[in-house]
Parts: C-alpha cells; structure tokens; sequence
C-alpha cells in the first residue's frame, strides 16, 4: 500500500474476521502463494474448499486496490498472504452429571500483499 512518486511498490487487502480455523484457511492460501494473479483466482474457482470464495474475493480487493495505483491485473502477483488468528467464540455445551464442555470457534484474519512482476534478467546476473 506504500507509493512512491512515480513507482508502484505494492497493494493490499486483509479479511479481518473470518469464522473459519487458521489452519484450515492456510491449506487454501499456501496454494496461491507466489502465483500471478490469473493464475491464482482460477486454482481458486476450481479448488473445493469453503475457503477457496473468501480469498479469491479478497484477492479480487487487492487487485483493484492496486488499479486505484494505475497497476494492471496481468503484471501483479501474490507476495504474501498472512493467516492469523483473529480470535474466537466461546460456548459451553452441557453433558452428562451437571458439567459443561467448552466450545471454542476459531476465527481467521488474512492479509494479502501484491507486487508486480520482476522480468528476469538473461546471463543470471
């Protein structure tokens, strides 16, 4: 989300309450990670995992947050996605002779980094 005067460095988005599990989440971003953009939302649309929607939806506000930076989709790629915790809900069950079990739903934040693409030098130099 940092611009410079005249180059574009990187845009962002971030989901910040997600009510799915962290580790669930990650199975879906470590698939897309380093992808171009094209790349990344079609491995999501065919990809059946509940979490497959939300992250190509905020693939989707990256991208246009960075065309609000004058950058085109075709030139841009996933830097990073983060998945955290975003903390959870907690409620009890009762079970058997007066007790209660806890349970806890685990929330996700994600936050997602787009850069454009380096062209590689010829010579590996």
């Amino acid at each position: 989300m940092a611009n410079t005067s005249s180059q574009f460095v990187s845009a962002g988005a971030t989901l910040k309450s997600h009510n799915q599990t962290p580790r669930k989440v990650r199975l879906v971003t470590e698939l897309v990670k380093g992808k171009k953009i094209p790349a990344a939302l079609s491995a999501l649309q065919f990809l059946p995992k509940r979490a497959a929607d939300p992250i190509a939806k905020l693939i989707k506000s990256a991208v246009a947050n960075a065309k609000g930076q004058g950058e085109d989709m075709d030139n841009l790629t996933v830097q990073s996605i983060i998945v955290e915790s975003a903390g959870m809900t907690k409620r009890f069950m009762p079970r058997a002779f007066g007790r209660a079990s806890a349970i806890r739903r685990r929330k996700s934040r994600v936050i997602v980094t787009l850069t454009p693409v380096t062209p590689k030098l010829k010579g590996g130099k």
